[in-house]
């Protein structure tokens, strides 16, 4: 269980997590986004490791995946990027990614080196929940490693009660069956699904993922959970504007 997550919402404030992919633009620019990130007040950061066949992904972040793997990023040059991380920053890091890379490198390795780095949890949608718990949860919680789950729209309740039952930080809600990327807003529907979460009083708070890329995408996502996720939008303004230009692209949000 992370005291870094448990302790972001503990407050009333709406969260603003960021996803970049690691050795994007740049193959070493990693640790400097990180650091940008938490000097523009970014209540969370995701780490995307780049993966060649990204199932959950829209094109803004398959492009940046393709281009970090081409750049050079593995999964053990991350590792070494991110190991004096925690002398640089505080806030709460989460590595997203796929499975496959995790089982390649090994499980028990894997999360031995994200407790080592200071790594809080990881993502990886691509593992299934039994699959989970029969084999890996134990490993997970001897590293002190939280998996974050995805819901969606068309989840049936039961599994999303099964999903907080294991869940210790916070559930990543997808906005809209579909992959990442950016949207104006939100539809009627979307909104209503938001609500409709917000009303099962789940123990575990919400963020929302998908489709977030601007102040009035963001309102509508964190007015019935806890913060909002942005990744594609994020991913775009670095690549057009620059990792010196972080800190516009988050004030957008908050002001």
């Amino acid at each position: 269980m992370s005291k870094r997550i448990i302790e972001l919402f503990d407050t009333d404030k709406k969260l603003v997590s960021i996803y970049f992919t690691a050795g994007f633009p740049k193959l070493n620019d990693t640790v400097e986004i990180i650091e940008n990130l938490e000097k523009a007040g970014v209540d969370l950061i995701e780490i995307g490791l780049p993966f060649s066949d990204p199932l959950a992904d829209g094109p803004t972040i398959q492009e940046s995946s393709t281009k970090a793997l081409h750049n050079g990023m593995t999964t053990e040059l991350l590792f070494e990027q991110l190991s004096n991380i925690r002398q640089k920053v505080k806030t709460p890091l989460i590595i997203m990614g796929y499975f496959n890379p995790v089982m390649q490198y090994g499980v028990e390795s894997f999360c031995q080196k994200c407790e080592e780095i200071g790594i809080d949890a990881l993502i990886l949608p691509d593992l299934p929940l039994r699959e989970y718990q029969l084999h890996y949860k134990e490993i997970f919680n001897r590293h002190g490693l939280d998996l974050i789950y995805l819901i969606t729209p068309q989840t049936p309740e039961e599994r999303i009660r099964g999903i907080d039952e294991m869940s210790n930080s916070f559930i990543y809600m997808v906005s809209s069956s579909s992959t990442t990327g950016a949207k104006a807003g939100f539809s009627i529907e979307n909104q209503e699904y938001f609500k409709r979460i917000a009303e099962m009083k789940l123990k575990n708070p919400t963020l929302v993922g998908f489709g977030i890329s601007d102040k009035n995408s963001f309102d509508q996502a964190t007015a019935y959970s806890q913060g909002a996720i942005i990744g594609s939008a994020f991913i775009k303004h670095v690549e057009n504007k620059g990792i010196n230009q972080i800190s516009t692209f988050v004030e957008k949000l908050n002001s």
